[in-house]
């Protein structure tokens, strides 16, 4: 009898270690999703290089598809969406390739049929994958989400239907507990759907506000500490639902719509660009019903063209990256504008963020490590484009402290 304890602490222990081993780190094991483990952009990595050069690429692989896709990362394996074919024989495919070389592992056909309509800067792959470490799940909009194992066996594939209009999609899927939770705003019938991640099978759906543009923007999972809420950015504003069962918490009008870039959670708010021209503002969460007059905490006038980034928080500044290539950083608690700064080049992938650092690729491959407080600063930068065809539209993943960067036909692993 006097062992139990004893035996029962050592179980506990290897326990929990499994439990705990298995979980994603802040990126320097596993980027599972979008813009990292949180969806935020941030990572607890500390040894990433800060002066780049020419030297910094440790290896380039050409990729057997193209898109614009976003790099994920469990362990040594990373996982792409991508397309062969022409529009009318189009092969929607999910690819995984070795972290080491660059080698392709697996190359999976995930559907076949005709492209739909897009616009001209989106691509038929544009959606990154979302893993669990056992699972991969990708979304191609019309295309299907389709699930394989991480050694690339098919498990389940869903058909959700046409996505009209004429943008295209670029709302990747998360993992949340169970459940794989997928954005499908279109022009038509839009919807916030969660599917068991072992079956496929609808575990809710909640009808959206009817006929947005399109759905481009991934949904967050925040803890406020009372509650835990999935958070979407959209046409129309942004949005909280109850993760589990999908019941519709609060909302706040935006400024101006598209809803295109992820809203970010720092400092007890929610920080949300619209994707249009108007204020950049934040929201405090736990709230129920329309809390734009009682909870958004403070807006700011945000003026010029698009912006497609979604926003990055460093220390107490918010960096809004437009897609002309001007840097605005906003005080992080009241919204009082800092300074701008013109980056040079055109921007479509969003800035990641490691030891107070913003990591970002314009659209011509260029790789800028950028100090953001107390004034910006371009610490380094440096062009890894191989050839005058490729466009970079993807964001940075971070992993094993190198830089993983994906442009429309190869991938790019910087840092030694």
């Amino acid at each position: 009898m006097r062992m139990m304890p004893f035996i029962f602490a050592v179980f506990s222990f290897v326990f929990l270690s499994s439990v705990f081993a298995a979980e994603p780190s802040g990126g320097s094991d596993h980027w599972p999703r979008f813009r990292g483990p949180l969806g935020t952009g941030q990572s607890d990595a500390t040894n990433l290089p800060q002066q780049l050069s020419a030297d910094s690429v440790a290896w380039a692989s050409e990729l057997p598809i193209r898109g614009h896709s976003s790099p994920i990362v469990w362990g040594d394996r990373i996982f792409l969406t991508g397309t062969t074919g022409k529009a009318e024989s189009l092969q929607r495919r999910v690819v995984c390739i070795n972290r080491q070389n660059g080698d392709v592992l697996w190359n999976e056909v995930a559907a076949t049929g005709s492209g739909e309509k897009r616009h001209k800067m989106n691509s038929w792959a544009t959606p990154s994958c979302a893993t669990d470490g056992e699972r991969v799940v990708a979304f191609f909009g019309a295309g299907g989400m389709h699930c394989y194992s991480v050694d690339g066996k098919p498990l389940w594939s869903r058909d959700l239907g046409e996505f009209p209009g004429i943008w295209g999609v670029g709302a990747s899927p998360i993992v949340h507990d169970d459940l794989v939770i997928q954005n499908c705003d279109a022009q038509g019938d839009s919807f916030l759907l969660a599917v068991d991640k072992r079956s496929g099978k609808d575990v809710w759906r909640k009808p959206r506000q009817s006929k947005p543009r399109g759905g481009w923007s991934t949904p967050i999972v925040i803890d406020t500490g009372d509650r835990t809420e999935l958070v979407l950015n959209g046409e129309f504003g942004i949005a909280s639902y109850e993760p589990k069962t999908g019941k519709a918490l609060w909302n706040c009008q935006s400024f101006n719509g598209r809803g295109t870039p992820s809203p970010v959670w720092g400092n007890g708010m929610l920080y949300v660009v619209n994707g249009k021209s108007g204020d950049v503002y934040t929201v405090k969460p736990g709230g129920e019903g329309d809390v734009t007059k009682s909870k958004m905490v403070w807006h700011t006038p945000r003026k010029g063209g698009r912006d497609l980034p979604s926003p990055a928080i460093v220390g107490n500044v918010m960096v809004v990256i437009g897609m002309s290539g001007i840097a605005t950083g906003y005080d992080a608690i009241n919204g009082d504008e800092l300074w701008k700064e013109r980056l040079g080049g055109n921007f479509s992938g969003s800035p990641v963020v490691a030891e107070g650092l913003i990591y970002v690729a314009s659209e011509g491959g260029e790789v800028m490590v950028i100090k953001a407080e107390p004034k910006p600063e371009v610490l380094s930068r440096v062009s890894v484009r191989v050839d005058d065809e490729e466009i970079f539209r993807s964001s940075i993943a971070i992993n094993q402290g190198q830089l993983l960067l994906r442009s429309d036909r190869r991938l790019y692993c910087i840092g030694k």
